[in-house]
């Protein structure tokens, strides 16, 4: 039964729902001029509540219902999720305003995947986490294929949705194995369960396809490799705005889902899902950005460039050890450190590529030549966007690749370092390739564009949370410390 502490614990997700509904309203009646700016408006002030209030419940350690967790590791990605949806909102005011007029379904949906994701994120009951990632899956495909009249937009988005289907289905059955095995649902009760008497030396031919069953689900949400057919083709004919909210709301999610189900119900199998995650993230960084060589829209270059880094991340997960005393390079903390300074980072590469979209009506790397001449501030933006996703000093990538390579090294996990070393080198030749079309190729020809306000602004702040992660990295790593503790029981 909820009694008022957890009605407290809720707010976050509480909030969120009321400011859907609110939006919802809002454009059955508003006049069109007023919903045009009033719309966005009330969509940022609920997040911005949702963030304070899930920010003012830091360091809480419950279980709310039996279902929910109200502890620091989801409230770290509450917070997350609650600032890159405020950034994705303001890179899409004018965007979505010149190519749709269903503004108000837009932004209902976007609070309602971002509700999903607040939801997800605290699961510790099977059911519950499949209810937050079938939900955050159904308004995702509706986002993508939002331009009803755009072919693109439709086709990205029944491969989404077909692709999707079955990655559920497979993830489900994964999970009816793990309470074919236990008898429960709950994560923490699975864990004693397979922890104590003889399950696993009896059952133990059923603990791997339990394993990788569910961890295909995990996969899918975080584009993967084998699992990413549907990522290039979902981000290029998605809005842009959508693209930013699926490369990094929508992937932090299916980490995080992924280290809260793997580390709170299947620690006793640690051996085989460590095993299957080394190869994906092998696997996942080389493919991404191979691939990723031959692009020739920055767009779809990016969508590779997403699928790398999800190799990048899961390199923590990995690398995670048990209760540790809470070391700093602990390989969840890595996770989290990873999961924040991609927010920034990517979502401010696709804005990048949604503002040069509206000036040109293409994001192709013919589009972007001589951009410096053109657009001077979103040449400047998209160099620092893409030298911290190479992971150059100050910016928040470098951070990042750090908190994720000093715990593999530390676990001696050398050629997992070897590798992801290569491929952090392929991907600045192709990130290097956009930098020369921008400042090196000359087009005298075409004519200079503006950039929206609300672009502008979300560009401003996504340049100071990069800058801010790399240089301010010692906050954010308590911060992720004292997330990723509060998941391993430090």
């Amino acid at each position: 039964m909820l009694n008022t502490l957890n009605v407290v614990r809720l707010l976050p997700e509480l909030i969120l729902l009321v400011t859907a509904l609110v939006v919802i309203f809002v454009d059955l009646y508003a006049r069109r001029r007023t919903a045009l700016w009033l719309l966005p408006g009330v969509s940022i002030a609920g997040l911005v509540l949702a963030f304070v209030a899930a920010f003012a419940q830091w360091g809480a350690q419950e279980v709310v219902a039996g279902t929910l967790a109200a502890d620091s590791f989801a409230f770290y990605f509450k917070l997350v999720a609650a600032v890159t949806v405020v950034l994705v909102i303001l890179a899409s005011v004018r965007y979505m305003r010149e190519r749709t007029r269903f503004l108000g379904e837009f932004y209902a949906f976007l609070l309602v995947a971002t509700l999903a994701v607040f939801v997800a994120v605290s699961a510790t009951d099977l059911i519950t986490v499949y209810l937050g990632l079938e939900t955050l899956s159904i308004v995702s495909y509706v986002l993508t294929g939002f331009l009803r009249d755009d072919k693109r937009s439709n086709e990205a988005a029944i491969k989404y949705f077909l692709y999707g289907a079955v990655a559920s289905a497979i993830m489900l059955y994964g999970f009816s194995l793990l309470y074919g095995l236990t008898g429960t649902t709950d994560l923490a009760e699975i864990a004693r369960r397979l922890q104590a008497g003889d399950v696993l030396a009896n059952l133990e031919w059923v603990a791997w396809p339990a394993v990788i069953l569910a961890a295909v689900g995990f996969a899918f949400k975080a584009s993967l490799v084998p699992f990413h057919q549907w990522a290039p083709d979902a981000y290029e004919g998605a809005p842009t705005p959508v693209t930013m909210f699926l490369s990094t709301v929508s992937k932090a999610t299916g980490f995080a889902v992924m280290a809260r189900v793997f580390l709170t119900a299947m620690p006793s199998l640690g051996e085989y899902w460590m095993a299957l995650l080394y190869g994906l993230a092998i696997l996942t960084m080389t493919v991404g950005n191979l691939i990723a060589l031959r692009q020739t829209s920055v767009k779809r270059m990016l969508a590779y460039s997403s699928i790398a880094h999800a190799g990048f991340i899961l390199m923590g997960l990995v690398a995670v050890t048990a209760p540790a005393g809470g070391h700093p390079f602990n390989g969840l903390d890595g996770v989290l450190m990873y999961v924040v300074a991609y927010a920034f980072t990517n979502a401010g590469a696709f804005a990048v590529v949604a503002a040069v979209e509206d000036g040109t009506g293409d994001a192709t790397l013919d589009n972007f030549a001589g951009l410096i001449a053109r657009a001077p501030f979103l040449a400047a933006a998209m160099l620092i966007f893409l030298l911290s996703l190479a992971g150059v000093p100050p910016l928040a990538g470098f951070a990042a690749k750090l908190f994720v390579f000093a715990p593999v090294v530390r676990q001696e996990y050398y050629a997992l370092a070897v590798v992801a070393l290569v491929n952090a080198v392929v991907a600045a030749g192709y990130y290097l390739k956009v930098v020369k079309q921008m400042f090196f190729v000359e087009v005298p020809e075409r004519p200079a564009f503006a950039v929206a306000r609300g672009m502008r602004w979300a560009l401003w702040l996504m340049i100071i949370g990069v800058f801010g992660v790399g240089i301010f990295m010692n906050w954010f790593a308590f911060m992720s410390v004292r997330s990723a503790a509060g998941m391993l029981g430090l």
